[in-house]
């Protein structure tokens, strides 16, 4: 880690609570947590005997929090543990059932567990109370278009000449520059983990300033056109290169389309069962290797045979690991590598058979079906609660318009962890604003059913 890596990341605590100081609560949470998320480097940060690791994951909750407690520290009160939220704390704390059934011991499963909360849980809570109303994620969603728009002159310049801006900034690159080569050209990188998360976010960004501009919430941006940002978010976002939130941005588009022309949900519900159900059906053994050929063959059709290639090698490795996985089916291998799949070489010593690129797979291997069906509910239930309290056709009202569109971008963000493991906090973040809002939605349905109950008694009184 580079000098100029480890002042940024020591830096970030500061710059929170000069937001806090400087802007309402509300929009000094969604500059903070986007802008460490695009600009802090990769692979760097500090670790503390007993305690997660301070990294660019953990930076932003941490000086969110910190400020909080500085700055609006009656904003914890807010909170109250509600049905909502049991998946996500089941996923928080699993790694303890994980470690403790395979004999790795209590402190390991708690050290676990508590990464897993500063990971997952941490930006979860700061949605559930910073989130919690329609304006809150109104103003989430602008921050995720602002910073794909910030984003764009970065990623033409990579396109350009080449993914450089880590190496040039913080001084090394993170990953393997070969795979920053795509379609006889450059995929950006800038400052996140791969191109393909990148490409993600790049994705959320285009799909959200279509939606915002189309049902007439913001029209212009620094005094710029809508008409004019969302077409060269566009572009940038194609020039990006990333097969998979290609189709990702088209499906996303049909499902607002048809929100928008039939009000219905449908497409969106489709994709969530889909989200339930694949890992379930790979997870049980029943996904075979017919199957898989039939899917390699269409997709060779409607791409290459690179981008087949690539989805065969994924399926060839959820194979391999799901057979490991199904030993210890119930909560997993725990860490250290345990769900991982090993061969002896030529010297007889132990490496990988091969390597995990889902995240669902991951998550499979490491803490069982009972992690697995947590992480996926505790993104997306919120989802379906919030498609049953604001049905499709309210999706286009202005007022409505900025939530719907972040719960079909976490959707397409679960919809990408079938495929690839690129963590963005963001998205749990969303995911938790979205839980506060149909929290929210419920308590005052239910006050408001309570006077109606009680003006009705007291008319039957009288």
């Amino acid at each position: 880690m580079t000098p100029q890596a480890q002042l940024a990341m020591l830096a970030w605590i500061p710059v929170m609570l000069y937001l806090f100081a400087r802007f309402p609560v509300q929009k000094a949470v969604v500059i903070g947590f986007v802008g460490a998320w695009l600009f802090l480097p990769q692979k760097a940060g500090f670790s503390f005997p007993g305690f997660p690791d301070y990294n660019r994951i953990s930076a932003a909750s941490y000086g969110i929090l910190l400020a909080t407690c500085i700055f609006d520290v009656g904003r914890f009160h807010s909170f109250k543990l509600r049905w909502l939220d049991l998946p996500m704390l089941i996923w928080c704390v699993c790694p303890i059932a994980s470690s403790m059934s395979n004999g790795l011991g209590f402190y390991d499963g708690f050290s676990s567990a508590l990464s897993q909360t500063v990971q997952w849980g941490f930006p979860y809570f700061l949605g559930r109370i910073y989130f919690n109303d329609l304006k809150g994620l109104r103003l989430l969603a602008l921050g995720i278009f602002l910073g794909g728009i910030i984003y764009v002159p970065l990623c033409l310049f990579e396109v350009r000449m080449s993914p450089q801006l880590h190496s040039m900034v913080y001084g090394y690159f993170p990953h393997s520059f070969a795979q920053t080569m795509r379609y006889g050209g450059f995929r950006p990188q800038v400052f996140m983990q791969h191109g393909l998360a990148v490409g993600v976010w790049m994705m959320a960004a285009t799909l959200v300033g279509i939606w915002l501009w189309q049902a007439g919430v913001i029209k212009q941006v620094w005094g710029i056109s809508m008409s004019w940002l969302v077409p060269v978010l566009l572009i940038t976002f194609i020039l990006c290169k990333s097969t998979g939130a290609w189709f990702l941005c088209a499906f996303g588009l049909i499902i607002l389309l048809v929100a928008r022309q039939l009000g219905t949900a449908l497409p969106l519900l489709l994709l969530i069962g889909g989200i339930f159900f694949y890992p379930y059906y790979v997870a049980t053994g029943q996904f075979t290797q017919p199957q898989q050929d039939q899917i390699i063959s269409v997709m060779t059709e409607i791409t290459n045979e690179d981008r087949a290639s690539s989805l065969k090698a994924r399926f060839d490795n959820e194979q391999i690991f799901g057979e490991k996985a199904r030993q210890q089916i119930i909560f997993g291998w725990g860490g250290w590598g345990r769900s991982w799949v090993y061969l002896e070489n030529w010297a007889g010593e132990p490496v990988a058979a091969a390597l995990p690129d889902s995240l669902w797979i991951i998550v499979f291997g490491t803490n069982g079906l009972v992690g697995l069906f947590s992480f996926i509910p505790a993104l997306c239930l919120p989802i379906l609660i919030f498609c049953w309290r604001y049905p499709a056709r309210l999706w286009f009202n202005p007022r409505v318009a900025p939530a719907a569109v972040v719960a079909v971008v976490v959707t397409l963000y679960m919809a990408d962890n079938l495929t690839n493991d690129m963590f963005n906090p963001v998205f749990p973040l969303a995911s938790g604003g979205i839980a506060g809002v149909v929290l929210q939605e419920t308590q005052t349905r239910n006050v408001k059913r309570r006077l109606l109950t009680t003006k009705h008694s007291l008319a039957q009184r009288r």
